[in-house]
């Protein structure tokens, strides 16, 4: 059964931050020039201190008529958060993303951060999975023969 670690493996453990002093503006540019949809907030030391989504910038920046170029991430980014560690399954991975509607999972242990999971790399796993799955059923029905 493959777990978080084999995710992280696959797709690297880069993880684009900011700090909560940082603007929401900055964030949001930080966001479009990574292709990322969060990021993870960070004190200077490099601990977790929550996560900052484009659910955040729309509901806590956008309907709430605040100025991006003013606002601080400090003020929006989300603290309660979530989190796995790298043995997490990835089904159970899912079934908290699913449980808590969250697309970003930070995946931190007694050592630290070591990334963040999200929903599109649950997908690509389980793409990944059905394309093998299918390859071996097409080779066992066609090999039959």
């Amino acid at each position: 059964m493959a777990v978080v670690r084999d995710l992280l493996n696959r797709k690297g453990t880069s993880i684009v931050s900011v700090t909560p002093t940082a603007t929401v503006l900055e964030a949001a540019r930080l966001m479009n020039d990574r292709s990322v949809g969060g990021l993870v907030v960070v004190d200077d030391a490099r601990a977790l201190l929550g996560i900052f989504t484009e659910r955040d910038i729309l509901r806590r920046v956008v309907a709430a008529g605040l100025d991006p170029e003013t606002t601080k991430v400090a003020d929006v980014f989300t603290r309660d958060i979530v989190t796995c560690v790298p043995e997490t399954s990835v089904d159970e991975c899912g079934a908290i993303m699913s449980t808590r509607r969250v697309r970003h999972l930070p995946v931190v242990d007694a050592g630290g951060l070591h990334g963040v999971v999200t929903i599109g790399d649950l997908l690509a796993h389980r793409v990944s999975e059905q394309e093998t799955t299918i390859q071996h059923l097409n080779s066992y029905v066609f090999d039959m023969r």
